[in-house]
């Protein structure tokens, strides 16, 4: 099973300290890239996070948002004394070096770090709550990036089943292009009033016939679109490699532009490049 690298996932859990939510949003990238974004109370996480998401992902631009909102209803402030008379007469011993000094704010002195004591919460505790709720995040993100997978698959094979008809038809229709343009050949004799010369139309029937040979590009093609199934059907960490396959498609589509010689032929390489440039598009989100 092949796996988008677009998906959005989203948990959240209330607990007695405080409510946890994690927001994972995926997109496509070359390689593995996360953006986290942590409160500073749990910036002890970002190495588990990151480890996880090796463990977890192989590309994808992941952002990974963590927001923690304190429950402080029926809590009681408890402040540092000491602290804060420390920090008061720091503050009183700069402002007699300044002349005309304002006031000092007791709401700042109350912001100052270790003033207001924490309570009795348990930091490792709340971080493995918090990495606890991130792993589910994370499932259900891979989960998303499963199911927008599948769907690109099945608009893969359809794509491949349109190119399978297209290199069909168009073998099937190569004998009597060649025809065509055999009596395109010997008509043209005939309009000049020329005296046919065995040896020079033998000549033009074999540089039509080396020109027009495609049998070697609808060959590769049906063995390029038969390893794209194989790839998509085995699954996994496909997208590089769906990544070539479309390249060499598109070489061999190309080709047989150039050598066209009907206008059936040309509207068959054509379609197929159209249906090639759908299937790249869609590659592009393949992890």
């Amino acid at each position: 099973m092949v796996h988008s690298m677009t998906a959005f996932a989203r948990t959240e859990r209330a607990g007695t300290h405080g409510t946890l939510s994690w927001e994972l949003r995926s997109v496509n990238h070359r390689y593995l890239e996360p953006q986290l974004r942590l409160p500073e109370a749990f910036r002890d996480l970002e190495g588990s996070v990151r480890d996880a998401l090796r463990q977890g992902l192989s590309r994808g631009k992941v952002e990974c948002t963590l927001r923690f909102t304190e429950e402080s209803t029926g809590k009681a402030l408890q402040l540092d004394r000491e602290r804060a008379a420390q920090l008061i007469s720091a503050a009183e011993s700069i402002a007699s070096l300044i002349k005309q000094p304002s006031p000092l704010n007791p709401l700042e002195v109350l912001a100052w770090p270790g003033v207001l004591v924490a309570d009795g919460t348990d930091p490792q505790a709340q971080n493995a709550e918090a990495m606890q709720l991130f792993n589910q995040a994370l499932d259900e993100l891979k989960n998303g990036r499963g199911r927008e997978g599948a769907e690109l698959a099945k608009l893969l094979n359809e794509r491949l089943d349109a190119m399978t008809t297209e290199v069909a038809t168009l073998r099937e229709l190569v004998p009597q292009m060649l025809a065509t343009q055999r009596q395109k050949i010997l008509d043209r004799f005939t309009e000049m009033k020329a005296e046919l010369d065995p040896q020079r139309l033998e000549q033009e029937l074999v540089l039509l016939a080396q020109k027009s040979d495609v049998a070697e590009e609808l060959d590769r093609l049906s063995t390029h679109v038969s390893e794209v199934r194989r790839v998509l059907k085995a699954g996994g960490a496909a997208g590089r490699r769906l990544d070539f396959l479309m390249q060499e498609l598109n070489r061999e589509a190309n080709t047989l532009g150039s050598k066209a010689f009907d206008p059936r032929s040309t509207q068959a390489a054509v379609s197929l490049k159209v249906l090639i440039e759908q299937m790249r598009e869609q590659v592009q989100n393949i992890e």
